[in-house]
């Protein structure tokens, strides 16, 4: 690939140990871009950045995610970005390896650290927590990228303007990964190398927060992608609550002559809302497959009509324009004009001009459109003839 077409993109916040070392790192490699977006540090990162060579831009919100998507939808001009943390703990010799896959006609790679994860790299906490989520997200999503919550990534511009994103602190990483699957876009994995954090450079990760935050983010998006876990999880819950509940009113009542009526309130208020949220998540799971199944058949019938409403996902629906001797706006409306002239001689001699019949419809499919220039047509072809 050649590397002018990529942009290194480095989110960083309070960094100065590492960021130099980074960005020289990749610009040895061969790539002329690397763009430091910072949020708002306090030790001189920036400056460190600027003076090792790097483009820096300071983000107007907070957190990683929010320097992401503000970096790559409003700085980032290239179509394949690379991103990469600036702790220093991936090695710039593996950009090759990331970005190889975007050749073969894949969208998203995804470095896989637990491929060679040297001593001290992670602590033990960290790498169950990741395990643990990596099994949530297959479990919920349906799909394996073997370490969804690393750092390292590779993508073309375009797909990240299909996704979905609003997280804005470490569950970029989760999301990104979500929007993948759902959206079917073309992802793969490859083995990078994965180092210890230097000397004197602190974390900005706190793992039982952040943890706990990206569990969050992998439940709420299960929502559009994975419905019948969404309601149905909370239903099981309920149910079982409302089971166990109601079987110890029923043994305090049979064996002690006990009545709970006011759990027995309670345990059949949680049985009928646990059984009508599995009610409702298969429903929803239902209606899901089918909408999939229609957008699918869609696109099969016309590919750009799926390019279309993902350009309106990524720019806020912005209308289409087509000039085709006048102007046609897709299916909402049509607007077309049409001029006809014709000169002819006969027993005397007439010149006229004939003004086609200039108007505009909102049409259903173009049809209209289409009848309307095949009138103009005619009428200037029967006043040549004239």
């Amino acid at each position: 690939m050649d590397r002018s077409d990529v942009c290194v993109l480095v989110p960083t916040r309070n960094e100065a140990e590492t960021v130099a070392d980074v960005v020289r790192g990749y610009l040895e490699e061969g790539f002329d871009e690397v763009l430091v977006m910072d949020g708002a540090s306090e030790d001189g990162t920036r400056d460190l950045a600027r003076e090792a060579g790097a483009r820096v831009e300071q983000q107007s919100g907070i957190g990683k995610g929010q320097a992401v998507r503000e970096a790559v939808l409003h700085h980032v001009e290239r179509p394949y970005v690379l991103l990469v943390d600036g702790d220093g703990t991936y090695l710039p010799s593996d950009a090759e390896t990331m970005l190889e896959p975007l050749d073969r006609g894949y969208e998203h790679v995804v470095g896989n650290r637990f491929a060679d994860m040297r001593e001290g790299a992670m602590t033990t906490l960290n790498r169950v927590g990741n395990r643990l989520i990596n099994r949530a997200f297959s479990l919920v999503h349906g799909d394996s990228f073997g370490d969804i919550l690393s750092g390292y990534r590779a993508f073309t511009r375009a797909s990240f303007e299909r996704m979905t994103l609003t997280a804005d602190g470490f569950g970029i990483e989760t999301e990104m990964a979500v929007e993948c699957a759902r959206r079917n876009v073309r992802t793969t994995t490859v083995p990078i190398t994965y180092l210890p954090r230097p000397s004197g450079s602190n974390t900005n990760l706190h793992p039982v927060k952040d943890g706990g935050i990206i569990f969050l983010e992998l439940y709420r998006k299960a929502k559009t992608s994975n419905p019948l876990f969404y309601f149905g999880s909370v239903g099981v819950l309920a149910t079982l609550f409302g089971g166990g509940l109601g079987a110890y009113v029923g043994i305090e009542w049979v064996t002690r002559g006990i009545s709970h009526e006011v759990m027995a309130v309670v345990a059949s208020f949680a049985i009928l809302f646990g059984v009508q949220l599995l009610m409702f998540g298969v429903l929803s799971d239902l209606i899901l497959t089918l909408h999939h199944e229609v957008m699918r058949r869609v696109d099969d019938v016309d590919p750009g009509r799926g390019r279309q409403r993902a350009g309106e996902r990524a720019h806020g629906g912005e209308a289409l324009a087509g000039t085709d001797g006048g102007t046609d706006l897709d299916d909402e409306g049509v607007t077309g004009t049409g001029t006809g002239a014709g000169t002819g001689t006969g027993t005397g001699t007439r010149t006229g001009p004939v003004e086609g019949d200039a108007g505009s419809r909102a049409g259903d499919g173009g049809r209209q459109r289409t009848d309307e220039r095949s009138r103009t047509d005619e009428r200037g072809s029967d006043v040549g003839a004239e």
